[in-house]
């Protein structure tokens, strides 16, 4: 009997866990770090790799396939009132549990005097990276979608934003120009996303070894501290709240809004789920993401190819979620009260962030400094949630793919580009 490639990938993430543990336990550390680590690395590497060319080539096929503006607007539209819906969400489920919960009051003078002085270097990186965000002047992030370069700016997965951009420009010139004109790029592009696709098939028959490998150094590397229970109703804090825009937000939504089964949408994207854990990269885990859904939930690609790699960019629900519990956390452990209008503030500018935050591991981190500062939480305070901040990324990237997939889905079958899948 053949695996699927979700059982590969659990079996490779549980053997990989295991492995770094014995290492760990034996003082074996180094092997982990200088001969499996690397072939974890290499197998990011290739996805973050195809990323780039995957949404250049697949954005280019489905929009010429739209054949009127029109069409664009509406799929835009829907796709972004989806995403600014789904984020609002988040960060409310985020601030509601953290009030409730209150995990801040868990951490004792102990606790929190040995977390700032472990983790003040660190906070100050990301404290720095924040403050050249911030004096950039308001309108900088709308300046930065727009390239000076577009094959500079495909060399950076850090500036897919600007590549989606010039490539819907692209798109839109196909539309409008005469369709024999337009057919020989359009079906150059089609052969070569043919291609590109293969190249992920091939890169995914090592996906169990990259995960083993990831999984066996991020257990060799995490550190022991006596001050990680303190934080454990924290983490439980945001893993709830990650819990509920999984198991229960994103199912409604489905069923509702597009007449879906949950368990068979999880049953098809279980791959790029496990794989935005492993990864903790939205980016790397794009064209897996992108290929579950088009092949196996039934999104038509002209929509697949629009909405993930612009969900990639711009949303971030578990990213916007945990940056309001951490937000409360950190005030509630420094003794700030937060009233309703910082509160209110705080969704606004979690939601802005979270479409700021590249899709990369820990970009929400450098983000985080800018909603603590806007609720005129102490930016140090940072340092109490870096201990915990590596699994937490990993289950927050599991939501930001969940949802990307979620809004791909109930776009696809607002507009009737939501087909039947066979063999599921």
């Amino acid at each position: 009997m053949k695996l699927a490639l979700h059982w590969k990938i659990l079996i490779g993430m549980i053997l990989g866990l295991i492995f770094g543990y014995l290492m760990k336990n034996m003082e074996l550390k180094e092997i982990v770090v200088d001969w499996v680590k690397p072939f974890g690395t290499i197998f990011i590497n290739l996805l973050k790799m195809i990323a780039v060319p995957l949404i250049v080539v697949s954005l280019i096929v489905g929009l010429s396939d739209l054949k009127d503006i029109a069409k664009l607007s509406k799929l835009g539209g829907r796709t972004v009132a989806l995403y600014l819906f789904s984020t609002v969400c988040a960060v409310s489920i985020g601030l509601v549990l953290a009030n409730l919960i209150q995990p801040g009051d868990y951490i004792n003078d102990e606790s929190r005097k040995s977390l700032l002085e472990n983790f003040a270097g660190d906070a100050a990186q990301k404290i720095e990276l924040a403050e050249k965000a911030k004096n950039s002047g308001p309108l900088q992030p709308l300046v930065d979608v727009v390239p000076d370069n577009f094959f500079k700016a495909m060399t950076d997965n850090a500036s897919m934003l600007q590549v989606i951009l010039f490539v819907i420009l692209l798109g839109i010139g196909l539309i409008l120009i005469d369709e024999n004109k337009a057919k020989p790029v359009v079906d150059f592009f089609k052969g070569l996303n043919d291609v590109i696709l293969k190249i992920i098939d091939i890169i995914m028959l090592g996906a169990p070894i990259g995960v083993f490998a990831l999984m066996a150094a991020l257990m060799v590397e995490i550190p022991d501290f006596s001050t990680l229970n303190a934080l454990l109703i924290y983490a439980l804090t945001v893993v709830i709240g990650l819990a509920i825009m999984v198991f229960v937000l994103y199912p409604t939504l489905l069923i509702v809004l597009a007449k879906y089964s949950p368990i068979k949408f999880f049953k098809a994207i279980s791959p790029a789920q496990l794989l935005a854990f492993s990864t903790s990269s939205s980016a790397a885990t794009l064209p897996v993401t992108m290929e579950r859904v088009t092949e196996h939930v039934g999104v038509d690609e002209e929509v697949s190819s629009f909405v993930l790699p612009l969900g990639a960019t711009v949303n971030m629900d578990g990213t916007s979620l945990y940056q309001a519990v951490a937000a409360v956390f950190i005030a509630q452990a420094m003794g700030i009260p937060l009233d309703l209008q910082t509160q209110l503030m705080i969704v606004v500018t979690a939601t802005l962030a979270s479409i700021g935050s590249a899709a990369v591991p820990s970009a929400g981190m450098v983000m985080l400094v800018i909603v603590l500062g806007q609720a005129g939480i102490p930016e140090a305070g940072l340092a109490l949630i870096f201990a915990i901040d590596r699994p937490l990324d990993m289950c927050r990237t599991v939501v930001n793919v969940t949802s990307d997939a979620t809004v791909a889905t109930v776009v696809a079958s607002s507009i009737g580009k939501l087909h039947e899948v066979e063999n599921q």
